[in-house]
C-alpha cells in the first residue's frame, strides 16, 4: 500500500475547513488513526497535530499560498468570530513588537541619514512601498515621528556618542560656518578621535542656526559647550583661515590648525589673480565661449578632433569661484589646441564668423607654465577631497 493510499479523511467531527486538505494515516496493522501527525493531501507532508488547526493553517499558508489565497479557512465551520487564514497572516503588527520596532528604526535612519523631510511618512508612494514590503506593518504618523520616535532616537544616539567620547584621551574638532540655499546661516561642529585598534571615529555634535553675526565670541561659545563633556580633553580645532575662526579658537583656549584644503584654495586663487594669468584666462574664455556660441565652429571642432585623433572632449569654461575649474579650462584648451586652431582656420568658420579669436605662441607658453605650476595643487586637492576622513598620512606627503 502506498503512502497516499494510507491517508484517511479526517473524522466527521473535525469541522474546520482546513481538514479538506488534511487527513490521518492509520496505525500499522490497525484501523485506528495515528493522530500525532496530520498528513497534507497536497504534498503528503506530515504536520504535528496537537488538537488544534494552527499548525495546519501555517503549513498551508507557507507551502501552498495559492490554495490559501483562494480559500477562506475558518477554525470551525459556520463560526463568524474566527479569523480566516488571510486575516491571520496579515494581521497588523503591534507597534511594540520587535519587527515593528526594527522597521520604524529603519525608517527613522532613512529620514535622518538621507536628510528626508518628516512628511515622507505621509507620502502615498512611500506608504505603498512599505505596505508591499511588509503588509502587517503600520507606518507611524508624522506626529508620532516628531514627538516620540525622533526624540527617543536622539537620546539613544547621544548616549552612544557620549560613551564613545568619554573613552577618548584626546579629541580633535572641526568647525565650519555655512549658508543654506534659503540663505540661513549655520555652524557645524564635528568631533574626531581614535578608538581601540586605531579606528578613527567621527561624530557630528551639532549643526546650529547662527542668527547672530559669525563673530569669534559667538563661535567660541559653541566650541566650549559643556553638553558633550569635552572641556577636560586636550582639544585641537581645525577650521578655515577666516579671522573669526582663528579668534574663536583663541578665545576657547584650543590649539588652532588651519584647513589644508582651504589653504590650497586660497593660494591657488591668489595665483590666478596675477595680471598675466588674468589676461590669459580672459583670452581662453573668449575662445571657449566662441565655440559654445557658434554651431558652425563647434561642428568643425568635432571634425578636426576626429581627423587629428584627439579625444572628443568639449571645451570647458571656468567658474570664477572655483579655481580648479580655471585649471581644467586651461588644461582642456591645451589638449585640444591643435583641433581648435584647425577649426578656427577652416573656410567654413571664417566664412560664417566676422570675428575670430586666437591665441599667440606666448599665450600658449604661458598656459603651459600655469598648468605646470598648478598641477601639484590640483593633485593635492583631489587626494584630500577623495578621502572621507583625510589625516596627516595624506597631508604631509602632499605638502
Amino acid at each position: 500500500m502506498t503512502e497516499e493510499e494510507r491517508i484517511q479523511p479526517a473524522p466527521a467531527a473535525f469541522k474546520a475547513d482546513v481538514w479538506t486538505y488534511f487527513g490521518f494515516r492509520t496505525k500499522e496493522g490497525s484501523k485506528d488513526y495515528d493522530k500525532s501527525y496530520a498528513v497534507c493531501e497536497i504534498c503528503t507532508a506530515r504536520v504535528k497535530y496537537s488538537g488544534n488547526t494552527t499548525n495546519l493553517l501555517t503549513h498551508v499558508s507557507r507551502h501552498h499560498s495559492d490554495v490559501a489565497s483562494n480559500a477562506n479557512f475558518k477554525t470551525k465551520r459556520g463560526d463568524p468570530s474566527q479569523q480566516t487564514i488571510e486575516e491571520v497572516n496579515f494581521s497588523k503588527l503591534p507597534a511594540t513588537s520587535t519587527r515593528a520596532t526594527k522597521i520604524t528604526q529603519s525608517v527613522l535612519v532613512f529620514i535622518c541619514k538621507d536628510m528626508r523631510p518628516l512628511s515622507v511618512v505621509e507620502n502615498k508612494r512611500f506608504r505603498n512601498m512599505i505596505k508591499t514590503l511588509e503588509p502587517c506593518y503600520t507606518v507611524p504618523s508624522r506626529q508620532h515621528i516628531t514627538d516620540i520616535a525622533l526624540p527617543k532616537l536622539y537620546q539613544e544616539v547621544k548616549a552612544t556618542v557620549l560613551d564613545s567620547l568619554s573613552s577618548a584621551e584626546t579629541v580633535a574638532l572641526t568647525c565650519d560656518a555655512w549658508t543654506s540655499r534659503a540663505t540661513e546661516s549655520y555652524v557645524t561642529v564635528t568631533a574626531h578621535h581614535i578608538m581601540d585598534q586605531w579606528n578613527l571615529q567621527s561624530h557630528v555634535l551639532q549643526t546650529r542656526a547662527m542668527h547672530d553675526s559669525h563673530t569669534g565670541e559667538h563661535i567660541a561659545a559653541l566650541l566650549t559647550d559643556a553638553e558633550w563633556g569635552l572641556n577636560a580633553k586636550d582639544l585641537v580645532v581645525v577650521t578655515d583661515n577666516a579671522p573669526n575662526m582663528a579668534l574663536a579658537a583663541r578665545l576657547a583656549g584650543m590649539m588652532h590648525i588651519q584647513c589644508f584644503a582651504h589653504s590650497l584654495n586660497l593660494t591657488s586663487q591668489k595665483a590666478l589673480k596675477i595680471q598675466s594669468v588674468v589676461r590669459l584666462l580672459g583670452r581662453i574664455r573668449r575662445v571657449t565661449a566662441f565655440f559654445r556660441r557658434s554651431t558652425t565652429a563647434s561642428n568643425q571642432l568635432k571634425q578636426k578632433q576626429c581627423l587629428l585623433q584627439l579625444p572628443a572632449h568639449r571645451l570647458i569654461t571656468d567658474i570664477i569661484t572655483r579655481w580648479n575649474s580655471s585649471y581644467d579650462m586651461i588644461e582642456r584648451f591645451l589638449e585640444q589646441q591643435p583641433a581648435i586652431c584647425a577649426a578656427l582656420l577652416s573656410a567654413e568658420v571664417r566664412k560664417s564668423e566676422k570675428e575670430i579669436f586666437t591665441l599667440s605662441e606666448s599665450d600658449i607658453t604661458c598656459a603651459e607654465e600655469v598648468v605646470r605650476a598648478l598641477k601639484p595643487m590640483k593633485d593635492a586637492t583631489l587626494v584630500m577631497s577623495e578621502e572621507s576622513m583625510p589625516t596627516l598620512l595624506l597631508f604631509m606627503p602632499s605638502l
